[in-house]
């Protein structure tokens, strides 16, 4: 059995995406078809695997079912909702500029600019309420009331995880914790650490499976530039490092204006690019997230 793919990134974090309408993989096979197709050697190479699926709800677009590299589901991947807007516009599914794509249950709200030639070229996305509670990101720690560290702050949660201390890889640490659909601890580096030799194979995986974080966790590791500018590598649950984490560059957003060191609009420079991501600093209000999507190259492979 064969099955058309699309290869897509955004800022680098590459996943191969199959229209679930047309392709009808079995359920039981998904997951492993998601660990080969990721291979860089062997497969098509990607960070995982991501299904477009139709969806029976006229207040629902289409769905992304996404898988990562090992085969374990995900709830949520920023450039990986960019990159299904970009696909199912590109590909005619949709004449619609304005869309909502569910993931794991979870209702994302699309805004799309296009070119000239009708493509999608830049994709703006509503990613929802930061869960800042430590039980629903879920992290086992909580540290510091978030007035004293920012006293602008509105509707945060008594038991925010910032500033949290860990020890991981035989040093100690300080983690802020964001969920956005999906875990995310933020370091910032201190000053003896070079965010461009930091050793994220032998420390990323300390921190995910670290236990702290009972569902294991995404990890940004972040220097701050000036208040509008970050960089960030993300060690990703599932997957490792990859050159870019849109849920990431959101929870990094957060992190920076709960801990009081950017502005509420945050260009967070990572590998593959930049992502441009904005909070007001309110509990109830949404992360906006913008950024490209690219398409590599299209194909077919057997299953």
């Amino acid at each position: 059995m064969k099955i058309s793919f699309t290869k897509m990134h955004g800022c680098g974090n590459d996943y191969v995406y199959v229209d679930g309408g047309k392709e009808l993989v079995p359920a039981e096979k998904k997951s492993d078809l998601a660990i080969r197709v990721s291979d860089r050697h062997f497969g098509i190479g990607s960070d995982g695997l991501i299904f477009i699926n139709p969806v029976d709800d006229p207040d629902i677009d289409f769905e992304m079912e996404m898988y990562n590299a090992d085969g374990s589901r995900s709830e949520m991947c920023g450039n990986g909702i960019r990159c299904v807007a970009k696909y199912v516009y590109d590909h005619r599914l949709t004449d619609k500029k304005n869309l909502t794509i569910v993931s794991a249950g979870k209702k994302k709200f699309i805004d799309l600019t296009v070119n000239s030639d009708n493509l999608v070229e830049r994709v703006k996305v509503d990613m929802g309420a930061p869960i800042l509670s430590a039980p629903e990101i879920p992290v086992t720690v909580s540290a510091n009331n978030p007035a004293s560290v920012n006293p602008v702050l509105a509707n945060i949660p008594a038991d925010v995880c910032i500033k949290a201390p860990i020890t991981a890889a035989g040093r100690d640490w300080e983690i802020t914790c964001v969920s956005m659909g999906n875990p995310h601890a933020v370091v910032f580096l201190p000053d003896d650490m070079d965010l461009e030799t930091f050793d994220i194979e032998k420390i990323g995986p300390e921190f995910e499976h670290h236990s702290f974080f009972p569902n294991r966790t995404n990890t940004e590791f972040v220097k701050i530039d000036d208040k509008n500018n970050v960089h960030m590598r993300v060690w990703e649950r599932g997957t490792g490092e990859t050159l870019a984490c849109g849920t990431g560059c959101c929870a990094t957003t957060v992190a920076c204006i709960l801990n009081g060191l950017t502005d509420s609009t945050v260009n967070v420079h990572v590998l593959g690019g930049i992502v441009t991501c904005s909070w007001n600093g309110d509990g109830k209000s949404p992360v906006i997230m913008e950024g490209p999507g690219t398409t590599v190259f299209e194909g077919t492979i057997e299953i």
